[in-house]
């Protein structure tokens, strides 16, 4: 069974996470960090609190971005993969620079340093040259910067089927093939 870190930031976009968890969960072993923004975009975005999350997974560990007890703050346990989805400027730039202030921004400097999967869904626009910048460090060492850009090709008919497509191109990276997406298969002329 995969053990998979989700980290919650405050950019908007709170309903990609959901998705990630609800595909998830019935596979892989979660770990969810969540920041207090995140838990304010939460609120304002979905109208939920990370109580209600909390009880609808309730065989998922979640983590405040406050507390250290998670293991996956030691470089001695290792995921298989670090999402942070959405990941914020904030975020984005505590990570390239190497800032370990909260867990979840430690949990990303450990994911580098050992050599561990990290995908962030960047999730802002437009982007000015610090982001730009930023986001070069952290593919430089090593991370995975995936924006929350869905594609049209698959005819989206609702927000859910564009969610769908970020978060089966999110899985995509982790080695997670998924039924959210159904592959393009080119020019359908015979």
């Amino acid at each position: 069974m995969k053990k998979i870190v989700i980290g919650i930031t405050g950019a908007s976009g709170i309903r990609y996470a959901l998705k990630i968890i609800d595909v998830l969960k019935r596979e892989c072993d979660l770990c969810v960090i969540y920041t207090r923004a995140a838990r304010l975009v939460m609120m304002d975005e979905e109208g939920i609190d990370i109580s209600e999350i909390k009880e609808r997974h309730g065989d998922v560990k979640f983590y405040d971005e406050s507390d250290f007890s998670c293991k996956y703050a030691s470089g001695s346990q290792r995921p298989d993969a670090v999402i942070v989805c959405p990941c914020s400027a904030a975020t984005l730039s505590s990570v390239a620079n190497g800032l370990s202030s909260n867990l979840l921004e430690r949990v990303c400097d450990v994911a580098l340093k050992e050599g561990v999967k990290l995908i962030l869904v960047f999730r802002e626009t437009p982007l000015n040259l610090i982001h730009i910048e930023n986001m070069k460090k952290v593919a430089m060492a090593g991370g995975i910067i995936l924006p929350a850009c869905p594609g049209f090709y698959n005819k989206p008919k609702s927000v859910e089927d564009m969610v769908d497509f970020v978060v089966a191109k999110t899985l995509k990276r982790i080695g997670i093939d998924s039924e959210l997406l159904k592959p393009w298969e080119g020019d359908n002329k015979s």
